[in-house]
C-alpha cells in the first residue's frame, strides 16, 4: 500500500469516528430536546389548570372542560409528539397527547431500541391553585413521535456528517497524493540509476524534505557517474595493457622459443643423419624426438595464433574473422562445420573496436567448440544503425544461466572488453544451443 491510500485510509478512520461522534451527539441533543418540550408541555398544562375557575372545588364530580382529548383544553398547550397525565384530585387520571403527523416513521428496530428511553424521559409539574396544590401534571415523549424525531434528525445529521467525511477524505487523500507524487519520481530515479540507464537530473520540489532527497541522489548520480567513467577508463587502460602482454609474449615465444625448437629439430636430424647404419635405435630416437619438435611447432604456431592480433588495419575485420574460421576448420577437419556471414559497412569501426570484436570471437568460438559438440557455428557479424553486432549461435546444447554462473574467464573477460567498449553481451538459449550476442556502439 502506497503513502497516499495509507494515508487517505487514516483519514478515512478519523472521518467515521466524527461521524460516530456526531450520530451520537445528535441522539443526546435530541433526547435532551424532548425532556425540554415534556417539561415545557408539563408546565403549560400546570399553568392553565391554574387558571381554571372553580378548580380549587375540584372533586370526584368535577370535570374538565370538554371529555374527549380532540375537545380537552389541555391537548392544545401540548407540544407535537408529548403525551401528558393529569391528576387533579379525586379524579381519576386523564391521559392526552399531542398532535403528531406519523410521518418520517423510524425504522422497527429504532423505534424498539429508543421506546424505553424515550418513556423514562418524564417532566412532573405540581398543579398550583391559589398557592395550593390541587393536582399534578406528567408528560413524557410519546415513544413513536420520539423515534420519528430521532430518526429525523439523525439522518440529516448523519448524512452531513458523512458527506463531510466523505469530501475530508478525499480531498486529504488528493493533497497526500499530490504531496507524496515526488516519491515516485524519486523512486524511478534510483530504478533508472540502479540498472545504469542514463537519467536526468531530479528537479526541485516545492517540499523541502524531497527537496533534500532529490539534491542528495543527483549529488549520488554524479558521483557513480564519475565513478563509471573511471572504471571504463581503467578497463580501457587494463584491455590496451593485456593486449601489450599478448603481443611482448607473442614475440618472446617466437624469438626465444621457436629459435628454440628449430635448434632441437635441426640437432635432432643432425643426429639421425651421422648416426652409423649399425644404430637403427639410435636414429629412432632422432626421428621421435623431431615428431615431438614437429608437434611443439604446431602448439607453438596456434598459440601464436591467438596470441597476435592479425593486421586489422590493412585486412579488414572480416578478413581477419574469414582467416580465424578458416583456421578452425583447419582443427576440426571432421567436426562441425563453421559459417561466416557478414553485413553492412563495418569500415567506419575504430582500431579498438575492431580488434575488440575480434577478440570477442575468438573466445566465443573457442566456447562454442571446446565446451559443447554442435554439429554447426554460425558466427555473423553486422553493422547497424549506431552499433556493430557480432553473434554466435551453435546447436551443441547448454544452459544459459549456467554457462554465465560458471568459473572461468571466457566471458568475464568479454564483459570487460565491451565495458570498455560501452558494449554488451548477451546469452541465451535457442531450443538446441546458445546464442552469444556482442554489440558495441559505432561512431555515426
Amino acid at each position: 500500500m502506497n503513502l497516499a491510500a495509507h494515508l487517505g485510509l487514516r483519514l478515512a478512520l478519523v472521518a467515521l469516528l466524527c461521524l460516530a461522534g456526531a450520530v451520537a451527539w445528535t441522539l443526546a441533543e435530541a433526547r435532551s430536546g424532548l425532556a425540554h418540550e415534556a417539561a415545557v408541555s408539563a408546565e403549560r398544562i400546570a399553568a392553565q389548570f391554574g387558571r381554571q375557575p372553580g378548580l380549587g372545588s375540584a372533586g370526584p364530580a368535577a370535570r374538565l372542560a370538554g371529555d374527549s382529548p380532540s375537545a380537552a383544553p389541555a391537548v392544545l398547550t401540548l407540544l407535537p409528539g408529548i403525551c401528558a397525565e393529569i391528576r387533579l384530585g379525586a379524579e381519576a387520571p386523564r391521559r392526552y397527547c399531542g398532535d403528531w403527523d406519523g410521518l418520517d416513521a423510524a425504522p422497527a428496530g429504532l423505534r424498539a431500541a429508543l421506546a424505553p428511553r424515550a418513556e423514562a424521559v418524564t417532566a412532573e409539574r405540581a398543579v398550583l391553585y391559589r398557592g395550593r396544590a390541587v393536582g399534578s401534571v406528567t408528560a413524557w415523549p410519546d415513544p413513536q413521535a420520539a423515534a420519528s424525531r430521532i430518526w429525523r434528525q439523525v439522518r440529516l445529521a448523519g448524512g452531513l456528517a458523512l458527506a463531510l467525511a466523505a469530501a475530508t477524505a478525499l480531498l486529504g487523500w488528493i493533497a497526500t497524493a499530490r504531496l507524496v507524487a515526488p516519491a515516485g519520481r524519486i523512486v524511478r530515479g534510483l530504478e533508472r540509476l540502479e540498472t545504469g540507464a542514463p537519467a536526468s537530473p531530479l528537479p526541485r520540489f516545492a517540499a523541502a524534505e524531497f527537496d533534500r532527497i532529490a539534491s542528495a541522489c543527483n549529488g549520488l548520480a554524479g558521483r557513480l557517474a564519475a565513478a563509471e567513467i573511471e572504471r571504463i577508463d581503467l578497463l580501457r587502460r587494463l584491455v590496451a595493457v593485456q593486449e601489450e602482454e599478448r603481443q611482448v609474449l607473442a614475440r618472446d615465444l617466437h624469438d626465444a622459443f621457436g629459435q628454440c625448437l628449430a635448434a632441437a629439430g635441426a640437432r635432432a636430424a643432425s643426429i639421425e643423419a651421422a648416426a652409423p647404419r649399425d644404430r637403427e635405435d639410435l636414429r629412432e630416437e632422432a626421428r621421435g624426438i623431431e615428431a615431438v619438435v614437429a608437434s611443439m611447432r604446431e602448439s607453438l604456431r596456434g598459440a601464436l595464433a591467438r596470441l597476435e592480433l592479425p593486421d586489422l588495419a590493412g585486412a579488414g575485420l572480416v578478413e581477419a574473422l574469414r582467416d580465424l574460421v578458416a583456421q578452425w576448420r583447419g582443427h576440426v577437419r571432421a567436426g562441425p562445420s563453421l559459417h561466416l556471414d557478414a553485413a553492412g559497412d563495418l569500415s567506419g569501426l575504430p582500431p579498438e573496436t575492431s580488434a575488440g570484436l575480434y577478440r570477442i570471437a575468438q573466445e566465443l568460438l573457442t566456447n562454442a567448440l571446446r565446451h559443447g559438440r554442435p554439429s554447426r557455428v554460425f558466427l555473423r557479424l553486422e553493422a547497424g544503425p549506431g552499433a556493430a553486432t557480432l553473434t554466435v549461435d551453435d546447436d551443441g546444447g547448454g544452459d544459459p544461466a549456467r554457462a554465465l554462473a560458471a568459473p572461468g574467464r571466457g566471458l568475464t573477460g568479454i564483459r570487460a572488453r565491451l565495458a570498455a567498449l560501452g558494449g554488451s553481451l548477451s546469452l541465451t538459449g535457442t531450443g538446441s544451443g546458445l546464442r552469444a550476442r556482442a554489440t558495441v556502439p559505432m561512431p555515426a
